[in-house]
């Protein structure tokens, strides 16, 4: 957590970064009500602070070719430091692992997959199993429609409420 007292002005510039990674200083400068010079200094310490991590472009992946995605809870068979990291380390540097969460309640991960089709899915599968990374059991939920996938926070709904 960074130490950063966030005002309203930069709530308006988190959410409008986040909408429009490639908006110019000079509309960014418009939306927030700043002129360009103070809105770009602001933005700038943002970014040094660790608040604005990255700009990234939104592919539509089935526009160009199918894809599976595939929502999938993992449960290790040991509960040691060791094997959770032992599981992270493996998933790290898989590519069609585009989202791994370490979740309290019945199961320890879940991770999201897109791969080119279920049989993609399955091949990822067996080779984590094959890697005995300590694996005990998983279970598969194939995403049939996406009917919500935001990419921009409610920053300002996130954060603590004055008073």
């Amino acid at each position: 957590m960074t130490a950063l007292k966030l005002d309203p002005i930069d709530l308006r510039i988190l959410d409008a970064i986040q909408r429009d990674g490639r908006i110019t200083k000079l509309a960014l400068a418009e939306k927030v009500g700043l002129s360009p010079t103070p809105c770009w200094m602001r933005l700038r310490k943002l970014e040094r602070a660790g608040i604005v991590s990255g700009y990234h472009a939104k592919v539509a992946m089935r526009t160009i070719a199918p894809i599976a995605t595939v929502l999938v809870e993992v449960t290790l068979g040991s509960h040691r430091q060791a094997d959770f990291d032992r599981f992270e380390r493996a998933i790290r540097d898989i590519s069609g692992i585009v989202a791994c969460w370490s979740v309290g309640g019945g199961v320890d991960y879940v991770l999201k997959v897109v791969t080119r089709d279920i049989d993609a899915y399955q091949r990822l599968i067996d080779d984590l199993l094959q890697r005995e990374i300590g694996i005990d059991r998983y279970f598969t939920y194939i995403v049939t429609k996406t009917v919500k996938e935001e990419p921009a926070l409610p920053v300002a709904d996130l954060l603590p409420q004055p008073g």
